[in-house]
């Protein structure tokens, strides 16, 4: 199939999700449940998503028009009003129970063989000098307030010592929230910065790399392929995520990226160290304090001449209609998200200014996840389930380039 056809599609299965000897044993059983949340995740998106728009502008706002005798003044008056219609009751509960349900049917398989898991990611860490945890490390309250995604334990809770089920089940989830759409490993988003580099910035050739907010190292990797010879550091504050992150990556092959735990607001590394500085859907998992110390901390990091770039949802315009600013808001609200609502409405290009970077130098793109032709189809990348919030708002922004639906933005320093 070489294009998207007019019908409902559905998600690849996922048996072509990527496999590598971390990865925990998952039965037929089991991935019949992954099937079943991914095509849920899909009719949610394609079949149940529009009629809230339809409910918005037949019943709720007509509603509020003669209730209020006038129209809706921010997306919280939109939020309270949609609350009480039975469809948006109906595709918001659902849409919560399908995360719910992706983490239990997670657990259940990683929790029958944690044992194991832990064994294995020992024997690929020990004795090895590129995983550095550090236990006396405090969890930021921004991560400490919430199990972000759902996710039991968050990115930092264990259960036993040496433990990473959480990032077990994080790994073999992530097929089911993206429906396939975000590459077999989970990693396109890095795949699609590796390439954006390499097509964009021929010349560049970055020899020191820090990536934040690595969790298990997904999108590291690929940008550790593009520039196998470049020395590489993913920071996180989970240490789960980082003990599977780094077994993770052993087993791949990939032995060039070193995986440390660090906040990062205090990134001990040495000003003017790194060529490039890059993160992949990490700010919404932040705070405002966060975000500035972390992007002060990057330009102080960052070499003269150096590079930092960042894949994010994107933020409202003042253009965004209401109700697109409303339904994006979801996730704030309903998949323990909650910095996601106030980073759409924050500039982040006045955020990075007020770091100390210029805008003549700044660079926004929107890039899609970039997936294996011949493994996925070539529609696999439309599947996101956040992808029916975002095309209302992809040709708007004329000064951002290309046709994806996440907002790459970065300066040179």
């Amino acid at each position: 199939m070489s294009k998207q056809p007019d019908a409902r599609i559905l998600p690849p299965p996922y048996d072509r999700v990527g496999k590598h000897d971390m990865r925990a044993d998952v039965s037929h059983d089991d991935t019949a449940r992954f099937n079943f949340l991914a095509n849920l995740n899909v009719h949610l998106s394609q079949g149940l998503f529009p009629g809230n728009r339809l409910a918005y502008e037949k019943r709720v706002q007509p509603r509020f028009n003669r209730d209020q005798g006038r129209d809706f003044a921010n997306r919280q008056e939109i939020r309270k009003e949609m609350r009480k219609d039975a469809h948006y009751q109906t595709w918001a509960a659902m849409r919560r129970n399908s995360m719910e349900m992706r983490h239990q049917v997670g657990l259940s398989v990683v929790l029958g063989q944690i044992n194991k898991l832990n064994a294995k990611a020992n024997s690929y860490n020990e004795g090895k000098n590129t995983l550095s945890l550090n236990s006396e490390l405090e969890v930021p309250g921004y991560l400490a307030a919430v199990d972000n995604h759902c996710m039991p334990g968050s990115y930092y809770s264990e259960l036993m010592e040496g433990d990473v089920s959480t990032a077990a089940n994080y790994d073999i989830g992530t097929f089911v929230t993206g429906a396939g759409s975000m590459s077999c490993q989970g990693d396109g988003g890095g795949r699609a910065l590796a390439k954006f580099i390499k097509s964009k910035f021929v010349e560049f050739s970055p020899k020191r790399i820090l990536d934040l907010g690595c969790g298990i190292g997904s999108n590291v990797l690929p940008i550790a392929n593009a520039f196998p010879d470049a020395e590489i550091l993913a920071v996180d504050i989970g240490a789960p995520f980082l003990r599977y992150g780094h077994a993770r990556a052993q087993a791949m092959g990939v032995s060039n990226v070193q995986f440390v735990q660090m906040d990062g607001e205090s990134l001990d590394f040495e000003a003017e160290s790194f060529d490039w500085i890059q993160t992949t859907m990490f700010w919404h998992e932040t705070s405002v304090i966060a975000l500035r110390k972390i992007m002060r901390e990057i330009f102080r990091l960052l070499v003269p001449g150096g590079l930092t770039l960042h894949l994010e949802q994107p933020n409202f315009e003042d253009s965004t209609p209401l109700y697109e600013q409303f339904i994006r808001d979801w996730d704030a609200w309903y998949n323990n998200e909650p910095f996601w609502s106030k980073l759409h409405t924050m500039d982040v290009l006045d955020e990075m200014e007020q770091a100390g970077f210029n805008r003549p130098s700044f660079i926004e793109e929107r890039l899609s996840p970039d997936v294996e032709k011949g493994v996925y189809p070539p529609w696999a990348s439309t599947m996101s389930r956040h992808v029916a919030e975002q095309n209302d708002s992809r040709a708007r922004n004329k000064q951002v380039t290309g046709g994806g639906g996440w907002y790459m933005f970065g300066a040179w320093k």
